[in-house]
């Protein structure tokens, strides 16, 4: 009944779930982990796309895409890079228009992480 879900080619790093797959019985409830950039010495736009790039891999194994996305929870540690995050989101959720929260936070668990996004997403059957 739940699933744990990975990004494909990917081991799992730590006591955790990237995702977890959740039959509900007419559908799918998906819940994404926080995902942080691996690579922290990139600028914001680098690392929103390589999270983004993560996660889609993510949905993809649990066959869903970000049109299932249905809510969205994002952590920058710098608001003033809203504008670029926001661009970047736009593109990933062009037609699902999750409902969103984008927050500041003083630090990431990766040291120079600038970006961590957790995600819902919902998938017919």
């Amino acid at each position: 009944m739940i699933e744990s879900i990975a990004q494909k080619g990917e081991q799992v790093k730590g006591f955790y779930s990237p995702a977890k797959k959740i039959d509900l019985g007419n559908c799918y409830l998906i819940f994404v982990s926080g995902i942080q950039a691996s690579d922290t010495k990139q600028d914001i736009a680098h690392q929103t796309h390589e999270v983004f790039n993560v996660i889609g891999s993510i949905l993809e194994n649990a066959g869903a895409t970000f049109d299932d996305v249905v809510k969205a929870v994002i952590y920058v540690t710098d608001m003033k890079d809203f504008d670029v995050v926001s661009k970047i989101r736009a593109d990933y959720f062009k037609n699902s228009k999750p409902s969103s929260t984008l927050v500041e936070v003083n630090r990431m668990v990766n040291d120079g992480a600038k970006i961590e996004i957790e995600l819902t997403a919902v998938l017919k059957k």
